[in-house]
């Protein structure tokens, strides 16, 4: 388990291997913003270009990550979470949303086969994973959680607070030190869920 003063980070080779096309480092703090409810209307316009690109391919199209919460302040980047059928089947879906001008960026075969992408013109992180995958479950969850639950909203803001002002070398690095306090929401979630 990790402790609230350590965690696990990322090394440049597994980022490496991921990440489709050349690796560039972050080298600075992250910059986060209050929440801006023009975020949902964003996240809306590229659902409807994703699903007017895949079809029926898109199985599920969700508003995922800190800027799907109200309130919540943010990194100035809409998280997105879309479900195919198989997400390590890259013809049935890569090409199409390449034509669109979306750029795959990371190709994670060992973790779920998550893939994403980057939007077009609109800053986006696009997750792509496959139906049934448990992690669309637990991010679904956490989004959720975090909309209902005041208390646990305000600690994750200030520990995302707390955290960027350091200097990060890859931006994955700051998303390694969030976990701790990730894990300890998702168990109150699933607890809550429980009983």
């Amino acid at each position: 388990m990790i402790s609230d003063n350590s965690f696990m980070t990322t090394t440049d080779d597994d980022l490496q291997k991921n990440t489709v096309g050349e690796l560039k480092p972050y080298n600075a703090p992250i910059t986060l913003v209050e929440y801006d409810p023009s975020w949902p209307d964003l996240f809306e316009r590229e659902a409807n270009r994703i699903r007017a690109v895949l079809g029926s391919k898109a199985l599920q199209i969700e508003h995922v990550g800190s800027t799907s919460v109200p309130g919540l302040c943010a990194k100035p980047i809409i998280d997105m979470l879309l479900v195919v059928k198989d997400s390590a089947d890259e013809p049935s879906y890569v090409p199409a949303l390449e034509k669109a001008g979306y750029k795959l960026r990371i190709r994670e075969s060992d973790w779920l086969e998550h893939r994403l992408f980057k939007g077009p013109d609109t800053d986006i992180n696009l997750h792509v994973f496959s139906a049934g995958t448990p992690e669309i479950d637990r991010m679904l969850r956490f989004r959720n959680w975090l909309r209902f639950n005041e208390s646990n909203r305000k600690k994750y803001a200030q520990v995302k607070r707390s955290l960027a002002k350091n200097k990060w070398r890859h931006v994955q690095h700051y998303a390694d030190a969030k976990s701790s306090v990730v894990q300890e929401i998702m168990m109150r979630a699933n607890a809550a869920q429980e009983s």
